[in-house]
């Protein structure tokens, strides 16, 4: 089976390899030449463990294939997945821009039946617009010709080539079962491994991949805000989420108290969910709180560490101060700062004086584009050297296990803020810093 995917990012191009994994012909396509060049060579645009091998594993088989002409990658293939970028609005609601533009050139380059599936994340709807899309385009004579889907992904980044090739679930939103046929037989391996499928309507699978999104989010904000209670009352959110956790109706996964969540997912997924039900005169207001509670977090966590300097929050009041900053990605194992509580935090230092120096294993060139004026430094060691404070923000591995002694005698101050309660509080205080968690 041929199939195209339109759009490389990171969606787009995981799936394009893991499907050339399952030994389907894939054609992936981006109006980015530059891109196509270097994902023709094998080189990778973003960082995902395992991305990169396999991407270059199969364009030695033959079996992926890069090109800019969207036409003729239509007019090649039985399926087309549309993975291109559906940015938020100014009122949080999904730009459906891209998808547009690709359901217009597919109407263009129909040249017998074809499957035509949403895979970027978009409003309940939007595969009937597409529908609508291609209709009036062809004309009508259109019954038979196409069919839409939905088949929404649950790729976690820093996880997404094992999230495809062994997930949790596959969703299938078609009123088509020809479409529906096509589909299960392009996921066939997944069946060998007892892969849940579900197979439901455009509109609840449209709708599926937002409450999954919006839910999980939701805990974080919920853990947060009981980490934030559980200071002002003397307990340890560790304690209280491990009790929760054990209770099979709650499950123990994203209970973990932070700076709040990032990423290209939850913030704009959650957004766009509220927005879709305000359109529709529903209010989704757990959603709307999600949202605030995840922004109040990320300045309360400026709050902690301006707290821990010992000085006020107003502007100008911590210049002479330096902080460490360990972690720019909104999340271990990924080079993406969109929406990552570390933007947040280190702007609104530097807005009070603070000079910063910062070091992540793989984001630093993705957080020069939106933070020019960090001092970035080649090690977590050179991140604290002359600090008054060090942050540790994201939780990569490497991380885990600092040398905090040699840390110690780097810095200005001993003082270290965990936002993401990586080590115990005694522990660290034995080594002589002032340690700081987040609900501990």
């Amino acid at each position: 089976m041929n199939i195209a995917i339109v759009g490389t990012g990171y969606v787009g191009l995981v799936t394009g390899v893991c499907f050339a994994e399952f030994g389907v012909h894939v054609t992936c396509v981006d109006m980015d030449e530059e891109r196509i060049v270097q994902l023709a060579k094998g080189k990778t645009p973003i960082y995902e463990p395992r991305l990169g091998e396999l991407l270059h594993k199969n364009l030695q088989e033959g079996r992926i294939h890069f090109t800019t002409d969207t036409g003729q990658a239509v007019k090649d293939s039985l399926v087309v997945f549309i993975a291109v970028g559906t940015p938020s609005k100014e009122d949080g609601s999904a730009d459906l821009c891209y998808v547009e533009e690709v359901a217009h050139t597919v109407a263009q380059n129909l040249n017998g039946y074809k499957v035509i599936v949403t895979k970027s994340t978009v409003p309940v709807g939007t595969g009937r617009r597409i529908q609508g899309i291609i209709r009036e385009e062809i004309g009508n004579g259109s019954q038979g010709v196409f069919d839409v889907a939905s088949n929404p992904e649950f790729l976690r980044e820093g996880s997404a080539i094992e999230d495809f090739l062994r997930p949790n679930r596959v969703v299938i939103g078609a009123d088509s079962p020809h479409a529906v046929a096509i589909l299960q037989d392009l996921y066939r391996p997944l069946y060998l491994i007892e892969t849940p499928f579900v197979i439901t309507s455009i509109e609840a699978a449209e709708l599926i991949k937002y409450a999954s999104n919006s839910f999980l989010a939701m805990k974080i904000s919920f853990m947060n805000e009981m980490a934030n209670l559980c200071e002002a009352l003397g307990a340890d959110v560790h304690v209280v989420a491990k009790a929760m956790g054990l209770d099979q109706r709650i499950g123990s996964k994203f209970l973990h108290p932070g700076p709040g969540f990032g990423g290209s997912c939850f913030p704009k997924d959650t957004r766009a969910l509220a927005q879709l039900a305000k359109e529709h005169g529903c209010r989704t207001q757990l959603v709307e709180t999600t949202v605030e509670v995840n922004e109040g977090q990320k300045l309360r966590m400026v709050e902690k560490i301006v707290g821990a300097l010992g000085v006020s929050l107003n502007p100008g009041s911590l210049e002479g101060f330096t902080v460490g900053i360990l972690g720019l990605a909104f999340k271990p194992n990924t080079d993406d700062v969109r929406e990552s509580s570390s933007l947040v935090i280190i702007r609104e230092l530097q807005r009070r004086g603070a000079r910063v120096q910062a070091y992540d294993p793989a984001a630093m060139e993705q957080a020069q584009r939106f933070l020019p004026d960090v001092d970035y430094r080649t090690d977590a060691c050179s991140a604290a050297e002359g600090a008054d404070a060090v942050v540790l923000i994201t939780e990569w591995n490497q991380f885990r296990n600092l040398d905090l002694e040699k840390i110690k005698g780097l810095m200005r101050r001993p003082i270290l803020v965990d936002l993401r309660n990586v080590y115990e509080p005694e522990r660290v205080r034995a080594l002589g810093f002032e340690y700081h968690g987040v609900g501990r």
